[in-house]
């Protein structure tokens, strides 16, 4: 129960694990000499970004932003930065870290500004897709799992700030 929502599990720690090194195992060899830059969107990248990079053994650094778009179960629609990137990424390979991707419109809306930058290249990496939900164009270079469109809490996705902390990913419980 979640602010008095009920969840039921989807995916089990266990098979996150193992889909998080196979994720950080393809990135190390896809990486392997470039020194990338993670840049983790947050909040709800972090566990899962945590545990990506302890999956790669190559040399790598770590940034973090912060863009929002959601308010309760659905997105307001807008995206605002509310904490920006510092880092220089001039000629720097970036995988752009994130838990989830649904409308596309969060990443949309930053790509743009994340390129001006002139990044050497830019990969997008995400745990959780949602391919129904997709409203703009996005292609998702290492993706975990494709679900269906529903609203989903765990293992850094939360409802209201709630349930990032469970190490499973539940989905939304019929009413």
């Amino acid at each position: 129960m979640v602010h008095g929502l009920r969840f039921r599990p989807l995916i089990a720690a266990a098979e996150i694990q193992a889909r998080v090194a196979g994720m950080g195992a393809a990135i190390s060899e896809a990486y392997r000499d470039k020194n990338p830059l993670f840049l983790g969107v947050l909040n709800g990248c972090f566990v899962f970004m945590a545990d990506l990079l302890r999956h790669c053994d190559i040399a790598c650094e770590v940034s973090f932003i912060k863009l929002s778009s959601y308010e309760g179960l659905q997105s307001s629609g807008t995206v605002k930065t509310q904490i920006g990137l510092e880092t220089d990424i001039r000629g720097r390979h970036v995988i752009l870290v994130e838990d989830i991707v649904d409308t596309g419109r969060t990443l949309s809306a930053f790509l743009p500004e994340l390129k001006a930058m002139e990044p050497a290249s830019v990969a997008l990496a995400s745990l959780v897709v949602k391919p129904d939900a997709l409203a703009f164009p996005l292609h998702i270079d290492y993706v975990g799992f494709e679900i269906e469109n529903r609203f989903i809490v765990g293992y850094g996705l939360d409802y209201n700030g709630q349930a990032r902390n469970l190490p499973g990913i539940f989905q939304l419980a019929s009413t």
